[in-house]
């Protein structure tokens, strides 16, 4: 055997030895053998980011991880404080529904076991409909069926609302993003809106085969939005994010952010929040939205409480979390 051989031996033993040491360091009394996270339909956002995010963990902690397709927030939500699952990925309405009792699927039951972890990013409100239909606004939608993404996700439970808020009448169609893509392109609905961070890799998909046009509320309807929705905040989808969009977008967004059941280990939770915060290259490569995967986003949650781990991260790295929101 050669002499580059041996050192290359000797630095790759090396460094599974530092790993190996690094990991026998790390507190894990507590660990779970495996861990999911509640996610939402493929050919969104939030399952690509919670997938991606679960294979960096387990990659770097050791751990069996997964992200699981669900309905979305609202029953991610649901999954963590039933103990189904460790970890979910929820927007900030739903997630505040939750919290105070008000969930729709278990109504009256305050969702007490859900912890705050670290801000992910803005979820914009969009639709897009194919440019043959001529539909190219919101109102244009009235009377016909417009897919709003899966029940018990943001996009499911809010774009309803919207609609009923600004006074367009719609037949709502449910489904994961990439069944209701497939059923715009075949002409069974003649909108599609959904929420989750950009770009939607659905609507990316659907441009990439036909030409579509993609647009949000008017001017008009912003104001009416903001104020019937406090959880909602003015967002800019930059020009170019879509494929022959030129200008602009300018819409509604929510805040997002990865929540841990409260029965959890410090440790653990503490590990994977360094992760989230400390590593935004690698992150971005899992989702461009993790742009805003960023620690001072933090203050974008103002009513659930961060997990101890998530609490002891951010303060030992100077960040100051209210002491009305350590769980």
């Amino acid at each position: 055997m050669s002499v580059s051989i041996l050192r290359t031996a000797a630095m790759a033993a090396a460094c599974v030895a530092l790993v190996a040491g690094a990991a026998s360091a790390q507190d894990r009394t507590g660990w779970p053998a495996s861990f999911t996270v509640g996610t939402a339909s493929q050919g969104g956002t939030y399952f690509i980011y919670g997938a991606g995010f679960a294979n960096l963990v387990s990659e770097q902690l050791g751990i069996s991880g997964g992200g699981e397709v669900t309905g979305g927030p609202v029953q991610n939500a649901t999954l963590v404080q039933t103990g189904q699952h460790q970890f979910g990925m929820v927007t900030m309405g739903p997630a505040y529904e939750a919290w105070v009792g008000e969930s729709p699927l278990m109504p009256g039951v305050r969702h007490d076991k859900l912890r705050a972890m670290f801000p992910m990013y803005q979820t914009p409100f969009h639709a897009i409909a194919l440019r043959r239909s001529g539909i190219t606004t919101l109102d244009q939608l009235a009377g016909k069926t417009f897919g709003v993404g899966p029940a018990g996700g943001t996009p499911g439970t809010y774009w309803p609302r919207i609609m009923d808020a600004i006074g367009v009448p719609v037949t709502a169609r449910f489904g994961g993003a990439a069944d209701l893509a497939g059923q715009l392109q075949d002409g069974l609905i003649d909108g599609f809106g959904f929420a989750a961070g950009v770009p939607i890799a659905a609507f990316s998909q659907i441009l990439a085969q036909v030409d579509g046009v993609v647009f949000g509320p008017t001017a008009e309807q912003m104001p009416v939005l903001l104020e019937r929705f406090p959880s909602l905040a003015p967002f800019t989808i930059e020009a170019g994010t879509y494929s022959g969009q030129t200008e602009p977008l300018e819409t509604v967004a929510m805040w997002n952010f990865f929540i841990a059941s409260s029965d959890m280990p410090e440790s653990l939770v503490y590990e994977m929040t360094r992760i989230a915060m400390t590593q935004h290259d690698r992150m971005m490569t899992i989702h461009s939205a993790a742009e805003e995967t960023l620690p001072e986003n933090y203050i974008h949650n103002g009513f659930l409480p961060y997990h101890p781990g998530a609490v002891r991260w951010f303060e030992e790295n100077g960040y100051e979390i209210p002491d009305e929101l350590k769980g």
